[in-house]
């Protein structure tokens, strides 16, 4: 009898082991869960950011497209204007 007790009693005591390690598991599990939430979250926030982002770059692309032309025809006429005074100078 002291044999089979002692046997149930390790039975038990393996059962108590086997009880906490998965009560561990199952809270870094939780842990887990809750991370991978807030990292979904996360994206979902840097994904919208990115949409405003991009449509803030498309609409100054827009506002600065015919700028940049004014700029090019200003630098054209400027060169034309050194150029034709250079010719003058040079003949006088």
């Amino acid at each position: 009898m002291e044999n089979g007790k002692s046997r149930l009693q390790q039975a038990q005591d393996d059962v108590e082991e086997v009880k906490g390690i998965m009560l561990d598991n199952m809270n870094k599990a939780d842990e887990r869960g809750d991370k991978l939430n807030d990292l979904e979250d996360r994206a979902d926030e840097l994904l919208e950011k990115s949409k405003t982002f991009e449509k803030t770059t498309r609409k100054l692309k827009q506002k600065y497209k015919g700028t940049r032309k004014l700029v090019f025809i200003s630098v054209g006429v400027v060169a034309a204007l050194i150029i034709i005074g250079l010719i003058i100078f040079a003949i006088v």
